[in-house]
Protein backbone atom coordinates (compact mmCIF):
# COMPACT_ATOMS: atom_id res chain seq x y z
CA UNK A 1 0.00 0.00 0.00
CA UNK A 2 1.47 3.32 -1.03
CA UNK A 3 1.94 6.12 1.46
CA UNK A 4 -0.36 8.39 -0.54
CA UNK A 5 -3.30 6.12 0.30
CA UNK A 6 -2.85 6.70 4.02
CA UNK A 7 -4.90 9.61 5.33
CA UNK A 8 -5.88 10.69 8.83
CA UNK A 9 -8.15 13.67 9.43
CA UNK A 10 -7.78 14.49 5.76
CA UNK A 11 -3.98 14.65 5.88
CA UNK A 12 -1.65 12.31 4.03
CA UNK A 13 0.59 10.42 6.42
CA UNK A 14 3.54 8.11 5.92
CA UNK A 15 3.24 4.38 6.47
CA UNK A 16 5.61 4.72 9.46
CA UNK A 17 4.89 7.25 12.20
CA UNK A 18 6.93 8.51 15.12
CA UNK A 19 6.30 8.06 18.85
CA UNK A 20 7.41 10.98 21.01
CA UNK A 21 7.07 9.39 24.45
CA UNK A 22 10.77 8.78 25.09
CA UNK A 23 11.67 12.40 24.40
CA UNK A 24 10.01 13.61 27.61
CA UNK A 25 8.95 10.60 29.67
CA UNK A 26 11.97 8.88 31.14
CA UNK A 27 14.30 9.35 34.08
CA UNK A 28 16.80 11.29 31.97
CA UNK A 29 15.15 12.67 28.82
CA UNK A 30 17.45 13.68 25.97
CA UNK A 31 18.43 17.35 25.77
CA UNK A 32 16.36 19.60 23.54
CA UNK A 33 18.99 19.71 20.79
CA UNK A 34 19.04 15.92 20.52
CA UNK A 35 15.24 15.69 20.63
CA UNK A 36 14.92 18.28 17.86
CA UNK A 37 17.48 16.38 15.75
CA UNK A 38 15.51 13.16 16.14
CA UNK A 39 12.26 14.92 15.20
CA UNK A 40 13.91 16.49 12.16
CA UNK A 41 15.21 13.09 11.11
CA UNK A 42 11.70 11.64 11.28
CA UNK A 43 10.44 14.31 8.89
CA UNK A 44 13.45 13.78 6.63
CA UNK A 45 12.26 10.20 6.12
CA UNK A 46 8.64 11.23 5.65
CA UNK A 47 7.44 10.05 9.07
CA UNK A 48 5.02 12.92 9.60
CA UNK A 49 2.45 11.31 11.92
CA UNK A 50 3.66 12.13 15.42
CA UNK A 51 2.10 10.68 18.54
CA UNK A 52 2.62 12.36 21.90
CA UNK A 53 0.78 12.85 25.16
CA UNK A 54 0.06 15.28 27.92
CA UNK A 55 0.71 12.23 30.11
CA UNK A 56 4.21 11.79 28.65
CA UNK A 57 6.00 13.56 31.43
CA UNK A 58 4.35 15.88 33.93
CA UNK A 59 2.38 19.12 34.00
CA UNK A 60 5.60 21.12 33.66
CA UNK A 61 7.24 19.08 30.92
CA UNK A 62 5.54 16.75 28.46
CA UNK A 63 5.10 16.26 24.70
CA UNK A 64 3.12 19.47 24.37
CA UNK A 65 5.96 21.60 25.74
CA UNK A 66 8.46 19.92 23.43
CA UNK A 67 6.21 20.36 20.40
CA UNK A 68 5.57 24.00 21.24
CA UNK A 69 9.31 24.61 21.40
CA UNK A 70 9.93 22.66 18.21
CA UNK A 71 7.33 24.47 16.11
CA UNK A 72 8.44 27.81 17.49
CA UNK A 73 11.98 26.99 16.35
CA UNK A 74 10.88 25.44 13.04
CA UNK A 75 7.63 27.15 11.98
CA UNK A 76 7.93 25.78 8.44
CA UNK A 77 7.27 22.29 9.85
CA UNK A 78 3.87 23.23 11.31
CA UNK A 79 2.05 22.25 8.13
CA UNK A 80 4.13 19.12 7.56
CA UNK A 81 3.25 17.24 10.75
CA UNK A 82 0.03 15.54 11.84
CA UNK A 83 -0.12 15.61 15.64
CA UNK A 84 -2.01 13.15 17.85
CA UNK A 85 -1.95 13.81 21.59
CA UNK A 86 -3.09 11.38 24.27
CA UNK A 87 -5.09 13.05 27.00
CA UNK A 88 -8.11 12.55 29.17
CA UNK A 89 -6.38 11.45 32.37
CA UNK A 90 -6.52 13.38 35.61
CA UNK A 91 -3.88 16.09 35.55
CA UNK A 92 -0.58 14.66 36.71
CA UNK A 93 -1.94 11.12 36.98
CA UNK A 94 -2.27 8.04 34.79
CA UNK A 95 -5.91 7.67 35.79
CA UNK A 96 -8.43 7.96 32.93
CA UNK A 97 -11.17 10.51 33.51
CA UNK A 98 -13.59 10.84 30.63
CA UNK A 99 -15.96 13.19 32.38
CA UNK A 100 -17.12 16.23 30.39
CA UNK A 101 -15.20 18.55 32.71
CA UNK A 102 -11.88 16.75 32.39
CA UNK A 103 -12.32 16.07 28.69
CA UNK A 104 -12.84 19.78 28.04
CA UNK A 105 -9.90 20.63 30.27
CA UNK A 106 -7.61 18.20 28.49
CA UNK A 107 -8.57 19.15 24.93
CA UNK A 108 -8.48 22.88 25.59
CA UNK A 109 -5.06 22.73 27.25
CA UNK A 110 -3.67 20.73 24.32
CA UNK A 111 -5.15 23.21 21.85
CA UNK A 112 -3.79 26.18 23.79
CA UNK A 113 -0.28 24.76 24.16
CA UNK A 114 0.13 23.94 20.48
CA UNK A 115 -1.65 27.12 19.46
CA UNK A 116 1.12 29.20 21.01
CA UNK A 117 3.36 27.89 18.23
CA UNK A 118 0.71 28.25 15.53
CA UNK A 119 -0.10 24.53 15.36
CA UNK A 120 -3.65 23.16 15.34
CA UNK A 121 -4.32 19.98 17.29
CA UNK A 122 -5.02 17.42 14.58
CA UNK A 123 -6.14 14.60 16.88
CA UNK A 124 -7.02 14.38 20.54
CA UNK A 125 -6.81 10.84 21.81
CA UNK A 126 -8.60 9.37 24.80
CA UNK A 127 -5.59 7.68 26.39
CA UNK A 128 -7.48 4.86 28.07
CA UNK A 129 -11.11 3.90 28.66
CA UNK A 130 -12.57 5.44 31.79
CA UNK A 131 -14.27 2.60 33.70
CA UNK A 132 -16.68 5.11 35.27
CA UNK A 133 -17.73 7.32 32.36
CA UNK A 134 -19.57 5.93 29.30
CA UNK A 135 -17.55 6.55 26.16
CA UNK A 136 -20.53 8.29 24.58
CA UNK A 137 -20.24 11.07 27.16
CA UNK A 138 -16.55 11.58 26.43
CA UNK A 139 -17.08 11.50 22.68
CA UNK A 140 -19.98 13.97 22.78
CA UNK A 141 -17.80 16.40 24.67
CA UNK A 142 -14.89 15.99 22.26
CA UNK A 143 -17.27 16.40 19.33
CA UNK A 144 -18.03 19.93 20.52
CA UNK A 145 -14.45 20.90 19.66
CA UNK A 146 -14.55 19.13 16.30
CA UNK A 147 -17.85 20.78 15.37
CA UNK A 148 -16.42 24.17 16.36
CA UNK A 149 -13.43 23.65 14.06
CA UNK A 150 -10.95 23.75 16.93
CA UNK A 151 -9.96 20.08 16.71
CA UNK A 152 -9.28 17.90 13.69
CA UNK A 153 -10.50 14.58 15.05
CA UNK A 154 -10.71 12.16 17.94
CA UNK A 155 -8.99 8.83 18.55
CA UNK A 156 -9.27 6.01 21.05
CA UNK A 157 -6.61 3.89 22.72
CA UNK A 158 -6.44 0.48 24.40
CA UNK A 159 -10.19 -0.05 24.00
CA UNK A 160 -12.43 -3.00 23.25
CA UNK A 161 -14.18 -3.63 19.94
CA UNK A 162 -17.52 -2.80 21.55
CA UNK A 163 -16.18 0.54 22.79
CA UNK A 164 -15.00 1.38 19.27
CA UNK A 165 -18.47 0.67 17.89
CA UNK A 166 -20.20 2.78 20.52
CA UNK A 167 -17.82 5.70 20.12
CA UNK A 168 -18.21 5.57 16.32
CA UNK A 169 -21.92 6.17 16.64
CA UNK A 170 -21.21 9.58 18.20
CA UNK A 171 -18.57 10.81 15.74
CA UNK A 172 -16.13 9.39 13.19
CA UNK A 173 -13.12 7.91 14.97
CA UNK A 174 -9.86 9.08 13.38
CA UNK A 175 -7.74 6.17 14.63
CA UNK A 176 -7.44 3.55 17.33
CA UNK A 177 -4.07 3.24 19.03
CA UNK A 178 -3.23 -0.17 20.47
CA UNK A 179 -0.13 -2.18 21.14
CA UNK A 180 0.66 -4.39 18.17
CA UNK A 181 3.92 -6.14 17.42
CA UNK A 182 5.43 -9.55 16.87
CA UNK A 183 4.93 -10.31 20.54
CA UNK A 184 1.62 -8.50 21.05
CA UNK A 185 -0.94 -9.78 18.54
CA UNK A 186 -4.09 -9.73 20.68
CA UNK A 187 -5.95 -7.37 18.34
CA UNK A 188 -6.02 -10.10 15.70
CA UNK A 189 -8.18 -12.25 17.98
CA UNK A 190 -10.20 -9.91 20.21
CA UNK A 191 -12.20 -8.15 17.51
CA UNK A 192 -10.35 -4.82 17.62
CA UNK A 193 -8.60 -5.20 14.26
CA UNK A 194 -11.64 -6.63 12.46
CA UNK A 195 -13.92 -3.92 13.87
CA UNK A 196 -11.54 -1.18 12.75
CA UNK A 197 -11.36 -2.76 9.30
CA UNK A 198 -15.15 -2.90 9.09
CA UNK A 199 -15.51 0.73 10.12
CA UNK A 200 -12.60 2.00 8.04
CA UNK A 201 -10.59 3.14 11.07
CA UNK A 202 -6.77 3.00 10.86
CA UNK A 203 -4.88 1.39 13.70
CA UNK A 204 -1.86 3.15 15.19
CA UNK A 205 0.49 0.47 16.50
CA UNK A 206 2.46 1.59 19.54
CA UNK A 207 5.47 -0.30 20.87
CA UNK A 208 6.01 -2.01 17.49
CA UNK A 209 9.47 -2.98 18.72
CA UNK A 210 8.20 -4.53 21.94
CA UNK A 211 9.58 -1.65 24.02
CA UNK A 212 12.95 -2.27 22.45
CA UNK A 213 13.01 -5.99 23.14
CA UNK A 214 12.58 -6.97 19.48
CA UNK A 215 15.64 -4.97 18.42
CA UNK A 216 17.92 -7.55 20.02
CA UNK A 217 19.85 -4.76 21.73
CA UNK A 218 18.75 -5.96 25.18
CA UNK A 219 20.40 -9.29 25.87
CA UNK A 220 19.44 -9.76 29.52
CA UNK A 221 17.48 -8.24 32.37
CA UNK A 222 20.73 -6.82 33.73
CA UNK A 223 21.13 -4.68 30.60
CA UNK A 224 18.35 -2.43 31.99
CA UNK A 225 19.52 0.28 34.35
CA UNK A 226 17.89 0.81 37.72
CA UNK A 227 15.65 3.64 36.48
CA UNK A 228 14.35 1.76 33.44
CA UNK A 229 10.57 1.30 33.64
CA UNK A 230 10.88 -1.96 31.75
CA UNK A 231 12.29 -3.56 34.88
CA UNK A 232 8.70 -3.59 36.15
CA UNK A 233 7.17 -5.22 33.07
CA UNK A 234 6.38 -8.97 33.31
CA UNK A 235 7.91 -9.84 29.93
CA UNK A 236 11.29 -8.44 30.93
CA UNK A 237 11.61 -10.38 34.18
CA UNK A 238 14.63 -12.69 34.65
CA UNK A 239 12.52 -15.88 34.85
CA UNK A 240 11.01 -15.38 31.38
CA UNK A 241 13.60 -13.19 29.63
CA UNK A 242 15.53 -15.98 27.94
CA UNK A 243 12.33 -17.71 26.79
CA UNK A 244 11.09 -14.52 25.15
CA UNK A 245 14.49 -13.93 23.61
CA UNK A 246 13.97 -17.02 21.45
CA UNK A 247 11.64 -15.02 19.19
CA UNK A 248 14.27 -12.32 18.76
CA UNK A 249 16.94 -14.88 17.97
CA UNK A 250 14.80 -16.29 15.17
CA UNK A 251 14.07 -12.80 13.84
CA UNK A 252 17.78 -12.05 13.76
CA UNK A 253 18.37 -15.07 11.54
CA UNK A 254 15.87 -13.71 9.02
CA UNK A 255 17.34 -10.22 9.40
CA UNK A 256 20.79 -11.51 8.54
CA UNK A 257 19.44 -13.07 5.36
CA UNK A 258 17.64 -9.82 4.48
CA UNK A 259 20.62 -7.62 5.32
CA UNK A 260 18.78 -5.61 7.96
CA UNK A 261 18.11 -5.61 11.71
CA UNK A 262 15.55 -7.61 13.67
CA UNK A 263 13.86 -4.33 14.62
CA UNK A 264 13.44 -3.47 10.96
CA UNK A 265 11.93 -6.91 10.40
CA UNK A 266 9.45 -6.24 13.22
CA UNK A 267 8.31 -2.94 11.69
CA UNK A 268 8.23 -4.37 8.16
CA UNK A 269 5.99 -7.23 9.33
CA UNK A 270 3.42 -4.77 10.69
CA UNK A 271 3.48 -2.80 7.45
CA UNK A 272 3.14 -6.03 5.46
CA UNK A 273 -0.06 -6.76 7.41
CA UNK A 274 -1.48 -3.26 6.86
CA UNK A 275 -4.61 -3.40 4.72
CA UNK A 276 -4.15 -7.12 4.05
CA UNK A 277 -5.90 -10.29 5.24
CA UNK A 278 -9.02 -8.38 6.24
CA UNK A 279 -7.04 -5.99 8.44
CA UNK A 280 -7.29 -2.19 8.48
CA UNK A 281 -4.48 0.19 7.64
CA UNK A 282 -1.90 -0.16 10.44
CA UNK A 283 0.67 2.55 11.10
CA UNK A 284 3.56 1.61 13.41
CA UNK A 285 4.91 4.47 15.54
CA UNK A 286 8.34 3.41 16.79
CA UNK A 287 9.87 5.80 19.26
CA UNK A 288 13.54 6.79 19.19
CA UNK A 289 15.62 9.48 20.86
CA UNK A 290 18.52 9.70 18.40
CA UNK A 291 18.58 10.54 14.68
CA UNK A 292 20.47 7.32 13.99
CA UNK A 293 17.77 5.15 15.55
CA UNK A 294 15.01 7.13 13.85
CA UNK A 295 16.67 6.52 10.50
CA UNK A 296 16.97 2.81 11.24
CA UNK A 297 13.28 2.58 12.14
CA UNK A 298 12.24 4.43 8.99
CA UNK A 299 14.25 2.28 6.60
CA UNK A 300 12.04 0.52 4.06
CA UNK A 301 12.48 -3.25 4.28
CA UNK A 302 10.36 -5.29 1.91
CA UNK A 303 9.16 -8.68 3.10
CA UNK A 304 8.15 -11.23 0.50
CA UNK A 305 5.00 -13.30 0.89
CA UNK A 306 7.21 -16.20 1.93
CA UNK A 307 8.97 -14.03 4.52
CA UNK A 308 5.61 -13.12 6.06
CA UNK A 309 4.50 -16.76 6.07
CA UNK A 310 7.75 -17.74 7.76
CA UNK A 311 7.24 -15.15 10.47
CA UNK A 312 3.58 -16.07 10.94
CA UNK A 313 4.49 -19.75 11.28
CA UNK A 314 7.09 -18.87 13.88
CA UNK A 315 4.58 -16.79 15.86
CA UNK A 316 2.20 -19.73 15.89
CA UNK A 317 4.81 -21.88 17.64
CA UNK A 318 6.42 -19.37 20.00
CA UNK A 319 4.79 -18.74 23.36
CA UNK A 320 5.48 -15.27 24.78
CA UNK A 321 5.74 -15.38 28.56
CA UNK A 322 4.40 -12.62 30.80
CA UNK A 323 1.78 -9.91 30.42
CA UNK A 324 2.12 -6.67 28.49
CA UNK A 325 1.83 -4.48 31.59
CA UNK A 326 2.36 -4.70 35.34
CA UNK A 327 -0.73 -5.93 37.16
CA UNK A 328 -1.88 -2.47 38.27
CA UNK A 329 -2.07 -1.21 34.68
CA UNK A 330 -3.26 -4.35 32.93
CA UNK A 331 -6.86 -3.92 34.13
CA UNK A 332 -7.21 -1.06 31.65
CA UNK A 333 -6.02 -3.11 28.65
CA UNK A 334 -8.64 -3.17 25.89
CA UNK A 335 -11.01 -1.40 28.24
CA UNK A 336 -14.74 -1.85 27.88
CA UNK A 337 -16.73 1.31 28.56
CA UNK A 338 -19.53 1.17 31.15
CA UNK A 339 -23.06 1.22 29.71
CA UNK A 340 -24.73 4.52 28.93
CA UNK A 341 -27.87 5.08 30.95
CA UNK A 342 -29.81 7.90 29.38
CA UNK A 343 -32.13 9.78 31.71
Amino acid sequence: MSDSSLTITGHKVHSTGYGLMGLTWRANPPPQEQAFAAMKEALKHGANFWNGGEIYGNADRNSLHLLQEYFTEFPDDVSKVVISIKGGCNRGELVPNGSPENTRRSIQECIDMLGKAGKKLDIWESARVDPKTPVEITMRTAKEFVDAGKLGGVSLSECSAETIRRASKVLPISAVEVEFSLWSTEILDNGVASTCAELGIPIVAYSPLGRGFLTGQIKSYDDLDEHDLRKHYPRFQPDVFDKNLQLVNEMQKLAQRKGCTSGQIAIAWIKAKSGKEGLPVIIPIPGATTPERVAENCAEVELSANDVKEIDSLLATVQIEGGRYPEGHSKLNFGNSPPLEEK
